[in-house]
């Protein structure tokens, strides 16, 4: 039984011809399910759905009628954007063959390989990908847990709690206090906190210039600090204060009843607190037993593929898989790859060597943004850097205001390709 298991180990690693049987030898059609429906989950279930459209049946598993996208929320906090903008449905992906169930995940049976929904049943599967975003680490912030998340949102789930992120900060007293508390690494979109705090100043800025942002941070320094400190001072001058470690931001303590904050010792009324905890695989990822201590799921870097599961794909924001960052580019860069990988294995075609990219904007303020982004590898177990770019402190106005463009050209398209 050993070396049977070795050999079928290999044989996966490989996309074997042995593992294609469902497809090539003209029994039922191979069977994908695809667990979640962000970038990364709707790309692969639509890339798959297309690409071997009649040798591979895709099933997506998605609670939600309309995906809310996380990306582009802070520009809808900051006045620049409807809610409505950032919403997507999945009509794209059902015509593109993909059988959209409306349901959550409630566990992964790998040993029977199927999903157990919630509402009843289960869908069997030749392979799976799980693509389940981010949840929280309790405890992470001491006085702050879900159950407090009415009053002190994260907003880092794009939807409800954007809706209520925003009403809070319409409703800021003049002259009142924003308080952020920014999360530790790894996290989704390492600028996302940074823009929210540069787009609320905006906000702020012409409904409640007397209003003040302080953002506790327990990192010692963050994702493109001196464009945004810039920024700050250029735009928004004496409006935002940041406290890091030097200043006691690792003791930090908060009370939602109250809207105080405790920093090393000193307590602080506030008027709204928006608390980003530390973060952690999907739920699910947990409940399959996909993650290891990290709280991420680890992956092949050469095809997306599950290092504890080897007919299972995780992608995007869950994956442990190196230097790749959390963002909806790598996610959506990834399941290209997944895809391939998935198609391979079950129809014996060709599985092309992967090549992996992110990029990212971030917007400052109306008309002026910045990016920073990458191409990936494979290489020493991990999706690798080879080459990165950054936009450069000392930019006209041109260059950002065409980077400030170009933003808005990558949402309508990546939103396009995701879900059709």
């Amino acid at each position: 039984m050993g070396l049977a298991r070795r050999h079928f180990m290999i044989s996966v690693a490989c996309a074997g011809a042995a593992l294609a049987a469902p497809a090539v030898h003209g029994r039922a059609r191979a069977k994908v399910v695809v667990v979640g429906g962000g970038a990364g989950g709707a790309s692969v279930a639509r890339k798959i759905a297309i690409d071997a459209a009649g040798q591979i049946d895709v099933t997506l598993v998605e609670p939600n009628a309309r995906h809310t996208t996380c990306y582009f929320s802070n520009l809808y906090l900051g006045g620049l954007r409807s809610f409505e903008s950032l919403q997507h449905g999945y009509d794209g992906l059902t015509r593109a063959g993909v059988d959209v169930v409306p349901d959550f995940a409630a566990a992964i049976d790998r040993e029977k390989r199927r999903v157990v929904l919630a509402g009843g049943g289960h869908l069997p599967y030749d392979r799976l990908v799980v693509a389940p975003g981010i949840d929280f680490v309790d405890g992470s912030v001491p006085g702050w847990s879900l159950e407090a998340a009415d009053r002190m949102p994260h907003a880092y789930k794009a939807g409800p709690q954007t809706l209520l992120l925003a009403k809070m900060i319409e409703s800021l007293p003049q002259g009142g206090v924003f308080a952020m508390v920014a999360p530790p690494e790894p996290y989704r979109c390492p600028p996302g906190p940074y823009e929210r705090v540069s787009m609320i100043a905006h906000y702020l800025k012409g409904k409640n210039p007397t209003a003040k942002i302080i953002i506790i941070d327990p990192k010692e320094e963050f994702t493109l600090q001196k464009l945004f400190e810039d920024a700050w001072l250029k735009y928004y001058d004496g409006m935002i204060e940041w406290i890091g470690p030097d200043f006691g931001s690792r003791n930090l303590s908060v009370s939602p009843d109250a809207m105080e904050i405790s920093v090393d010792g000193e307590v602080m009324k506030v008027d709204c607190c928006n608390v980003i905890p530390a973060q952690r695989a999907g739920k699910i990822a947990d409940l399959a037993h996909l993650t290891n201590q990290s709280g991420w799921a680890p992956v092949d870097p050469f095809s997306m593929r599950s290092r504890l599961d080897d007919r299972i794909f995780v992608l995007g924001d869950s994956a442990q898989q190196g230097d790749m960052p959390k963002s909806a580019t790598s996610a959506r860069s990834q399941a290209e790859v997944a895809a391939a990988t998935v198609i391979g294995d079950l129809t014996g075609r060709e599985i092309p060597e992967p090549v992996y990219s992110n990029a990212c904007w971030s917007a400052l303020a109306p008309g002026d943004s910045v990016k920073d982004g990458g191409t990936y590898k494979p290489a020493d177990g991990k999706i690798a850097s080879i080459e990165k770019y950054v936009s450069q402190a000392d930019e006209d106005a041109a260059t950002r205001a065409a980077t400030y463009q170009e933003s808005l050209d990558w949402y309508h398209t990546i939103t396009a390709q995701i879900f059709g």
